[in-house]
């Protein structure tokens, strides 16, 4: 009984360091991705921002200014001229362009974040499943050691007449079997580092995995980026049904004009400076305006449609990993189970060994098994973190 209560003490604390290990990190890292991928996010948020300012502004007329220069037969003139036409009244469609531009800003703010975290979901989950394929290739290796005791030993009954060659030939292509798989998961080792590289920072290595923790569902719903980007779409959709209806009502322009000639006459300048001022009002009578109003309504009820879809598909998102990490729960309980059966097997074997009534290979054996128990715990708490992955990826 000591020696179960070591070995399971040495599991727990192996089992433990493990996960500790993990601990490091609660959170995804975006300093997984290199610096080449960061600085591409970087210049699209800039870029939205530019872009945000501009539209807050597009409702401002740029000032003309122009420069002549004529020749006849008589005389030559040279005039500039200086021309504002600048809309100070559109029925409410200056503060509804404004409004517009900031909730354009914040659906490519959601969409530029989204985009990230997907990046960073795909370099964190490459480096979940290079750590899954190193655990499967130790328990590999440990098949394949069981594996070679079974030739073994057959081939030795088969020499003194215990068993026929087919049980022999059986065992050999056991252990063939296992070797192909170390060879497949070597392969899908580097297929994964090469991967891996493209979009990281480094080696994969030198990264601590992030043990990420199950949110509940109102969490999950209410800092949920898809939603929030629906949101937004649904706030500039309305803003652009107001800046449509705006455009075809009254607008106010204030207007502005200098004229100025340049030419002189007998070494005198010719003082024919023109300045005129005032303002104008505007209705513009168009038969496609009933189209264009409600062509933009239509989109702004098909952004509200769209956001009741989506919260339906993202509760039920959460409920499809729900269960998928429930699963992969009930499944590390089997595997718990069968670790504490051949640790109180390994007792008895141990115990039959130094009466000589067992042998080392059968110890030896048991150890292994038991060795790919502990080894197959920590690839189902691994799945399981990616399972989790996919929810924190949605999350700001």
């Amino acid at each position: 009984m000591m020696h179960s209560q070591k070995l399971n003490s040495l599991f727990l604390v192996s089992f433990l360091t493990f996960s500790l290990g993990l601990n490091a990190q609660d959170k995804l890292d975006e300093n997984i991705l290199s610096e080449d991928r960061l600085n591409l996010f970087e210049y699209n948020s800039k870029k939205n921002e530019e872009n945000s300012s501009k539209l807050k502004k597009d409702w401002v007329n740029p000032i003309t200014l122009s420069y002549a220069k004529s020749y006849t037969d008589t005389n030559n003139t040279t005039t500039s001229s200086i021309s504002i036409n600048q809309p100070i009244f559109k029925s409410g469609g200056i503060y509804s362009a404004i409004k517009y531009a900031n909730a354009n800003y914040e659906y490519n703010n959601f969409d530029i974040e989204l985009q990230k975290k997907e990046l960073i979901k795909t370099a964190t989950t490459l480096l979940f499943n290079l750590n899954i394929i190193d655990l499967n290739i130790q328990k590999n290796e440990l098949l394949l050691k069981n594996a070679n005791i079974d030739v073994q030993r057959k081939k030795e009954q088969v020499l003194t007449g215990f068993l026929d060659t087919s049980t022999l030939d059986n065992a050999i292509i056991d252990a063939n079997s296992i070797k192909n798989n170390l060879a497949d998961l070597y392969y899908q080792k580097q297929e994964l580092n090469y991967n891996f590289t493209n979009i990281a920072s480094g080696d994969y290595r030198s990264f601590e995995l992030p043990v990420l923790s199950l949110n509940d569902e109102n969490t999950y719903l209410q800092n949920n980026l898809e939603l929030a980007k629906a949101k937004a779409d649904i706030k500039q959709n309305d803003n652009f049904v107001d800046m449509t209806i705006s455009k075809y009502l009254p607008q106010v322009n204030a207007n502005f004009n200098h004229k100025q000639n340049h030419e002189k006459d007998n070494g005198l300048p010719i003082n024919e400076n023109v300045n005129s001022y005032g303002f104008s009002v505007s209705i513009p009578l168009d038969i496609r305006t009933f189209n264009d109003i409600e062509t933009q309504r239509i989109n702004y009820l098909s952004s509200k449609l769209n956001l009741k879809n989506q919260e339906l598909e993202e509760k039920n998102f959460y409920r499809t990993k729900l269960s998928k990490i429930k699963m992969y729960d009930n499944k590390k309980e089997i595997a718990k189970s069968d670790y504490e059966l051949y640790s109180s097997l390994l007792e008895v074997i141990i115990e039959e060994k130094n009466a000589e009534l067992k042998t080392q290979s059968d110890v030896n054996i048991l150890k292994n098994s038991q060795e790919i128990r502990s080894i197959e715990l920590k690839i189902l708490e691994l799945q399981k973190q990616i399972e989790l992955l996919e929810l924190y990826a949605k999350m700001s």
